[in-house]
């Protein structure tokens, strides 16, 4: 099966498989035939790997490996002609490999291979600014991969929303809901949480796989998304259980979204499960009620759900 994510990748090799063959044919118009052996003969190579790349897998590494063989032999015929650019060519094999191979097997291999590119391009002694710039080029080169890390790190750190679904995460959640606890005291205004717990979560990916598993949230989120107001806050608090932090909203007022979202969701039907199951329950903060007393009865209440069993699917929810 191909995949749509090597796409990009098809594209480069193929156009380095046309840029090859145009190599070939611009020195046989040229006149210059004893340099046109290299890009014909690795053409073909390139032309398999084009091939190779879009299997995904153990065929995209070997294409891989395909093209960082063709780069190499072709920078070796380069390297060593008087006439052309060495500080360009020699520059080429940590980009080449860096892109193509992990960070580690990428740096051993141009460390191993810089008395080989030394050799081609002077002998017998390589130039001392040209090794210099070569390993420093290699240096970068391994920083770019873990400085890719650390920002992906960083982002998934300070990220808010949940990575699964459409949801702000549960760290960003309890957040959440400690500032709208400080703000409604200061403002003596209501506070009501709405908790909506999918049991069938606990058994999509054992019985049907992964894909089901994010169908059921995605039914879920992308169906509550819209139907309730901007300074709402639906957040993921367990992994089957979700909260919605209502400000400002009165035990009538949280009723009637409760109500509401459960009609939204009735009609709702996945492929795999059938009809999106729910269970719900409401969390309303008295009059008076001291900030922590309120969250050690919503985990409670939580904990509470987060066990309750699903409901009969004949019956609405």
């Amino acid at each position: 099966m191909r995949d749509i994510r090597y796409r990009p990748l098809t594209l480069l090799l193929a156009i380095g498989t046309l840029l090859l063959l145009g190599q070939a044919l611009w020195f046989y118009l040229a006149g210059e035939y004893h340099r046109i052996p290299p890009p014909a003969l690795l053409a073909p190579i390139m032309l398999v790997a084009t091939l190779l790349a879009p299997a995904g897998g153990d065929h995209t590494r070997a294409a891989a490996g395909l093209v960082l063989i063709c780069g190499f032999l072709l920078i070796a015929v380069e390297l060593p002609r008087p006439t052309g650019l060495p500080s360009l060519w020699v520059g080429l094999p940590p980009v080449l490999a860096l892109l193509l191979l992990p960070p580690a097997p990428a740096l051993l291999l141009n460390l191993g291979l810089t008395p080989v590119w030394m050799v081609l391009l002077s002998a017998p002694w390589p130039d001392l600014d040209i090794l210099l710039t070569y390993l420093s080029l290699v240096a970068v080169t391994t920083l770019v991969p873990w400085g890719r890390l650390r920002q992906r790190a960083l982002l998934h750190a300070t990220d808010p929303r949940d990575p699964e679904c459409r949801a702000v995460s549960r760290a960003h959640l309890r957040e959440r809901l400690a500032g709208e606890i400080d703000r409604t005291t200061l403002l003596g205004q209501p506070l009501s949480v709405l908790l909506i717990h999918l049991p069938q979560l606990e058994i999509a990916e054992e019985q049907f796989g992964h894909k089901a598993r994010q169908a059921l949230l995605d039914g879920l989120c992308q169906t509550i998304a819209g139907r309730y107001r901007a300074h709402d806050i639906l957040g993921r608090a367990e992994d089957n259980v979700f909260w919605l932090v209502m400000p400002n909203t009165t035990e009538s007022g949280a009723q009637l979204v409760r109500q509401r979202l459960s009609r939204t969701l009735e009609p709702v039907i996945l492929v795999e499960t059938g009809p999106l199951e729910i269970l719900t329950g409401l969390v309303i903060r008295h009059a008076g009620e001291s900030g922590s007393s309120f969250e050690q009865r919503l985990h409670a209440a939580t904990r509470s759900l987060a066990t309750a069993r699903a409901p009969d699917p004949r019956r609405a929810h």
